[in-house]
């Protein structure tokens, strides 16, 4: 098996592209988008912080029925990478205003003829760590 070329910088920039359209409309609750960067298939996958979806069916199901509001974030310590030409991954931290958590979002990319899409995600949320005394 040969070696897949990672980060070459068109492939990195189309991958950084979709990443932050999806994080937009994410914390702006643009359920089109959302949707439409996910792979429409029975075999998509997220694991979130609170329940285990899968089948875009129950994405979908899920993200009609979270809440709206609060959605707001900052990302820290992000880092997507790529393997050839069609395949990356996207890893990030996230903190809301006032909340107690870290939260963690890693997603599996794949480019289909209709572009860049998650086929699988995961969301989990750990205590922040104390301030030192």
């Amino acid at each position: 098996m040969s070696a897949l070329a990672v980060n070459l910088p068109e492939v990195h920039a189309e991958l950084s592209a979709a990443f932050l359209r999806y994080e937009d409309a994410l914390v702006n609750n643009r359920l089109d988008v959302l949707d439409e960067l996910f792979w429409h298939s029975p075999h998509t996958v997220r694991y979130g912080a609170g329940e285990n979806l899968v089948g875009i069916d129950a994405i979908r199901a899920f993200r009609n029925a979270r809440p709206t509001v609060g959605l707001a974030r900052t990302l820290q310590r992000t880092v997507i990478t790529t393997h050839g030409h069609d395949f990356g991954t996207a890893m990030t931290e996230f903190r809301r205003e006032g909340g107690t958590k870290l939260g963690r979002q890693s997603q599996t990319w794949v480019r289909f003829p209709e572009g860049w899409r998650v086929v699988a995600a995961h969301v989990s949320l750990i205590d922040l760590p104390s301030a030192p005394a």
